[in-house]
């Protein structure tokens, strides 16, 4: 085993096998009469610690559906979304608390979930972390409130200006909820001049769409101070970020910064739908929150909006900015990884680490690359899922006829990666290759659900196939032809 300190990776090497699993992919279930004649499984040998390591993986998933697709359009052509007028605004607001039975601070919470989830899409609080909500006496004002206390949350380390505060319970009871947290309050006197020197994200939560008229002091010169930080940023290197709610504060709700001389947002969370000056809108984010809005409200104002990704509250209008990759840097602060501390055994200590990532709680730790090479010597690999460890090994499932499986077949030496981003840690696996038993492989292949083992005979990975329909249409008749078993 060879420890790497600053990277905190854990190689091991079984140098004289490891246990690879190859059996049928895809999901969907057939009974246990469908015969898995195309999977096998590798189980590795021993290795040099007189153990042995299995490898599994269930096979290639599709992300292409239809509301993927969709998301994808209305991501790059945000003139297929709908921007609401002002009125429209007013009228949906008026729905949503009166016959559709929501609350006034039902959504101001979830505007203010979706507020705090969009900045920390963009904005990562170990390089953004100190954040200036500056809140207005109204809706947009509350909005903002919330998303403090979502952000003090997400580990950022919210202040809030409050100038004009409302006496309302509503209101009150947002500021009793942050001064419990501790957060700061600050008046306009404590402002710097330059709010880039104290902060690193300006949350706009002044005025909403419901706003008319001139900004009256105090807030005509806390929007001066953000038009200002604007023009000094151009000239920084790192400079502070503008998020506007809804609507850019000082703004006219539809024609947008009439007098070209308004803030100009970095970020801009429009909310239920964008009002029509987000066409105006020219920074680099421009992201839509408020997963709420009822189908009857849909399609009463013909509203067309992007899809919401996995559980996410907000999503994504328009492209992501292009990205200089060489700038991209991480900080990696971990603890200290001392040998004494290292188990004897490989397997102990990876089973230590993985059971770290599964309380981690990380997305998916038992995903692992898998590296091989065929005859011709060229590499490929892939992600794959391990499906069990023991210290016989680590074990995956893939199809008899995969590139991997063929690639095995040629030469039976792989490696696996296992990268477990949140905890700053990495293993990796090397060794032989071999099959395990056609019992276990039966076995786990009739553990899978009906549709499982139906859609693993049907895709035959890497190959070709004529098309989406051929497949549907083989899944079809093999569903019918089990379907009494």
């Amino acid at each position: 085993m060879i420890l790497m300190r600053r990277s905190r990776a854990m190689t091991c090497l079984f140098l004289n096998q490891l246990v690879f699993h190859l059996a049928p992919s895809h999901s969907h279930n057939a009974s246990s009469t469908c015969k898995s004649s195309r999977s096998f499984y590798y189980s590795l040998a021993k290795n040099a610690w007189g153990s042995t390591c299995p490898i599994s993986h269930p096979a290639v998933r599709s992300f292409a559906s239809n509301s993927s697709t969709r998301a994808m359009q209305s991501m790059a052509n945000p003139e297929s979304i709908t921007y609401l007028t002002q009125r429209d605004a007013a009228e949906i607001d008026e729905i949503l608390m009166g016959p559709l039975g929501f609350s006034v601070d039902q959504l101001m919470e979830l505007a203010g979930s979706s507020v705090a989830t969009s900045i920390a899409e963009v904005y990562k609080p170990s390089e953004y972390n100190r954040v200036l909500a500056i809140c207005g006496p109204g809706n947009n004002g509350g909005d903002g409130l919330v998303a403090a206390r979502h952000l003090h949350h997400f580990g950022y380390k919210p202040f809030v200006c409050y100038p004009k505060r409302t006496a309302k319970p509503l209101y009150t009871g947002l500021v009793t909820q942050l001064e419990s947290l501790a957060v700061p309050f600050l008046t306009v006197e404590d402002l710097p001049s330059d709010l880039s020197k104290d902060f690193d994200i300006l949350v706009d939560a002044m005025f909403g769409f419901s706003f008319h008229g001139v900004p009256r002091p105090p807030f005509d010169d806390l929007i001066h101070k953000l038009v200002y930080l604007h023009k000094c940023n151009q000239t920084r290197q790192k400079s502070s970020v503008i998020v506007s709610i809804d609507i850019p504060s000082g703004w006219h709700v539809e024609e947008g910064d009439v007098g070209g001389e308004g803030i100009k947002p970095d970020m801009l969370v429009s909310l239920t739908a964008p009002k029509l000056c987000a066409k105006k809108f020219s920074g680099p984010h421009h992201f839509l929150g408020g997963r709420f809005v009822p189908s009857s409200v849909v399609e009463k104002y013909k509203l067309h909006l992007p899809p919401y990704p996995g559980t996410s509250m907000c999503v994504r209008i328009g492209k992501s900015p292009q990205v200089d990759i060489s700038a991209l840097r991480e900080n990696y602060i971990s603890p200290e990884f001392l040998e004494e501390e290292v188990e004897a055994n490989p397997i102990d200590q990876f089973l230590k680490w993985f059971d770290d990532a599964v309380a981690a709680r990380l997305k998916e730790p038992n995903a692992m690359c898998l590296s091989t090479v065929g005859k011709d010597g060229k590499p490929s690999s892939r992600m794959v899922l391990l499906k069990g460890v023991d210290k016989d090994g680590f074990v995956w499932y893939t199809n008899y006829q995969s590139r991997k499986a063929h690639q095995l077949s040629e030469n039976p030496q792989a490696s696996l990666l296992f990268y477990w981003d949140g905890l700053n840690r990495q293993v990796r696996v090397e060794g032989y290759v071999q099959k395990v038993s056609d019992e276990e492989s039966e076995q786990y292949f009739h553990s899978r659900p009906r549709g499982s083992q139906i859609g693993a005979i049907v895709s035959k990975q890497s190959t070709i196939v004529p098309g989406r329909h051929v497949l549907h249409q083989q899944f079809k008749e093999l569903e019918e032809k089990y379907s009494g078993v």
